[in-house]
């Protein structure tokens, strides 16, 4: 329920679509969606781009009487047939949770030698980490993950559910989805506050492989006052700890830490990982505390709303979500600006690099549009 105990009503993350992700991020190689063929089926198409195959047993109106033991049973062989994999997940829905299909009745006649997590979820949670908790508890049993990192990760699931009633999308009974500041206004703005010797933090703050294309914008950042020849103004900070998360999130640190280097961006202070996006506040604070108080200005990418905001008294705040119905709660807290990168989902799959934004391309254009007419 929302902080001010509101009905909520406005669509809401599936507990189903979190089991399939971290699924993705364990690198397990197949899927199965026990239940109708068109569930969760956009999240089940996108992440074929990211390595897990996504099948589905194809449930209809006779097996929620009768019960798709023998159709999921089918769908197990034609995996195998199809992949040789060596993992395979059968992921519950809506439908095998309220006729009582038992997963794991399927998972003992699958060959020993292919792992086999049974996910017992549904979309009826209230908070969708609920899924990834049915994912990562088997796991854990399976020896997928050490006990320690199922600790760690409850924790951090339990702090993502507080920034959300808090601060996100269960903080309120219905929010109106908004596109946010437009880009270009914002843009001239920054550049503005560059020119003008502003001493400004860029901040990545994202959550798994959507840093992809938000640290696009911490590159735009940085490479506009290069431009300008203010960079010395600029501290880069990222939750891009390469030590730290499940072996996919793990690997998008690497590649994104990899191409900061390489494109010699530097990254001054390591706030944690990509999934430690709710608790990076911290660090933040002690950060800003004892190096970065006379700042001018934050741009904040990812999660700007899990950051605290005491520590940014007296700076202007520029932030970038990917969640419209975001921008209001971000406004709200007191920042500035709110871009919306509304298509930064389906680009931030099966890619292991960073990937041009839009503000960030926006950003880019103007400057060079204002060096030109000099």
């Amino acid at each position: 329920m929302s902080a001010n105990n509101d009905l909520i009503v406005h669509p809401r993350p599936s507990s189903i679509v979190a089991s399939l992700y971290t699924l993705r991020d364990l690198n397990v190689d197949v899927a199965i969606l026990h239940g109708p063929p068109g569930c969760s089926f956009k999240h089940a198409r996108l992440l074929e781009e990211d390595q897990l195959h996504v099948l589905t047993s194809a449930m209809d109106e006779s097996d929620f009487v009768f019960g798709g033991q023998g159709k999921l049973a089918a769908t197990i062989d034609r995996a195998v047939e199809l992949f040789s994999p060596k993992s395979i997940a059968l992921v519950g829905t809506c439908t095998s949770m309220i006729i009582g299909e038992e997963l794991k009745d399927s998972a003992s006649t699958v060959s020993d030698d292919i792992s086999v997590i049974c996910v017992e979820t549904h979309a009826g949670y209230a908070n969708n980490t609920a899924g990834v908790m049915a994912v990562l508890e088997p796991a854990a049993d399976l020896g997928l993950i050490s006990n320690d990192e199922l600790i760690r990760q409850r924790f951090l699931l339990k702090e993502a559910t507080n920034i959300e009633l808090r601060n996100g999308a269960a903080s309120r009974g219905y929010l109106e989805p908004s596109r946010g500041d437009l880009k270009y206004k914002v843009a001239e703005h920054l550049i503005g506050l560059l020119k003008s010797g502003k001493k400004i933090l860029g901040i990545l703050n994202a959550k798994k492989e959507t840093a992809y294309m938000f640290a696009d914008e911490i590159l735009a950042l940085y490479e506009t006052a290069e431009i300008l020849g203010v960079s010395e103004n600029i501290i880069l900070m990222a939750n891009a700890d390469t030590s730290l998360g499940l072996p996919r999130v793990r690997e998008h640190a690497k590649n994104i830490m990899a191409e900061f280097e390489r494109r010699g961006v530097p990254i001054h202070e390591i706030i944690g990982g990509l999934d430690e996006y709710a608790i990076t506040g911290d660090a933040v604070a002690a950060l800003i505390g004892e190096k970065y108080s006379d700042f001018d200005a934050a741009l904040i990418a990812g999660v700007p709303h899990a950051l605290l905001m005491e520590p940014f008294a007296g700076m202007e705040l520029i932030s970038i979500t990917n969640g419209p119905r975001q921008v209001a709660p971000i406004k709200e807290m007191g920042h500035d600006y709110v871009i919306v990168e509304i298509d930064l989902h389906p680009k931030t799959l099966g890619i292991s690099s960073i990937v041009p934004s839009e503000f960030g391309d926006t950003l880019r254009a103007i400057c060079a549009d204002q060096m030109n007419q000099k």
